[in-house]
């Protein structure tokens, strides 16, 4: 899973139900997947599942990506759907190396300039407002159609001159790929109503 940036919802009672039954029953196959004291690593990552899956580590979660990743290797998209069974569902994800370096590279820049930093988990307010200001700084380099820069620049103004400030300081130092700007638009689409929690990982 390191070629690819994910982007997860979760369904905690789905979790708790579908992959902590086959946490428990699949124990031996999961088990080489499991940091140091393997055995005991589980335990935990089954406890956190019964619980709520939310609270799962970044490396916890990647153990579980690894797990059914090693499973269904041949099928992207059965891999999906199965974690989705499971609670997790992998609702968008990036997959070109620059692209993923783009995107970390604008969350760092957005969190220097809030003086914040950002979990893996994010609440879904805070990541609407950094995915709006991601809008807006790939906006500014990308001249192709731009209705949701437009639409979302008259509510935003704060962001947009932040991104503004961002664009016009990092511009000359950074490499923007030109599909960033319709990452950051799918992105919100698929979770501008959405109440929930997002994992980045």
């Amino acid at each position: 899973m390191k070629d690819k940036l994910y982007f997860i919802k979760t369904n905690p009672v789905s979790a708790k139900i579908n992959l902590y039954n086959k946490l428990c029953s699949e124990e031996k196959s999961m088990l080489p997947f499991m940091e140091d004291d393997k055995e005991a690593s589980l335990e935990i990552i089954k406890r956190k599942t019964a619980d709520n899956v939310e609270s799962l580590s970044k490396e916890e979660f990647i153990c579980i990506f690894n797990w059914f990743e090693s499973r269904y290797h041949s099928d992207h998209e059965e891999m999906k759907a199965q974690l989705f069974i499971h609670g997790i569902d992998v609702f968008y994800d990036i997959s070109n190396p620059l692209c993923i370096e783009n995107f970390s590279k604008i969350l760092e820049d957005y969190e220097n300039y809030l003086d914040h930093r950002f979990s893996f988990i994010m609440n879904s307010e805070s990541f609407a407002h950094f995915l709006i200001y991601g809008i807006f700084f790939t906006g500014m380099a990308n001249s192709d159609e731009k209705y949701l820069f437009d639409f979302l620049k008259q509510d935003h103004k704060v962001l947009y001159a932040l991104a503004e400030k961002g664009y016009a300081e990092k511009r000359f130092g950074l490499t923007l790929q030109p599909e960033m700007y319709q990452y950051f638009s799918d992105l919100y689409d698929c979770t501008n109503f959405y109440k929930g929690s997002i994992i980045i990982i």
